[in-house]
């Protein structure tokens, strides 16, 4: 799957960086950091836990 990002929407909370920690992180800026544009094997969980956790609903996947 693949993880997509609308820049326009995402604030830089880091919701997603405490459910998913080696796949998201907000670097300095407040800008969001993907480590990979696809869900790593055996991450699906905590990368949808933190698609569905997004407050400004910017993240989303995509087959």
């Amino acid at each position: 799957m693949k993880i997509v990002v609308d820049r326009a929407r995402c604030t830089g909370l880091g919701i997603c960086e405490s459910f998913a920690p080696e796949v998201f992180e907000v670097d300095d800026n407040g800008d969001l950091v993907l480590s990979s544009e696809t869900v790593p094997d055996g991450l699906e969980s905590e990368v949808e836990q933190a698609v569905t956790g997004c407050p400004t609903e910017a993240l989303r996947l995509e087959q």
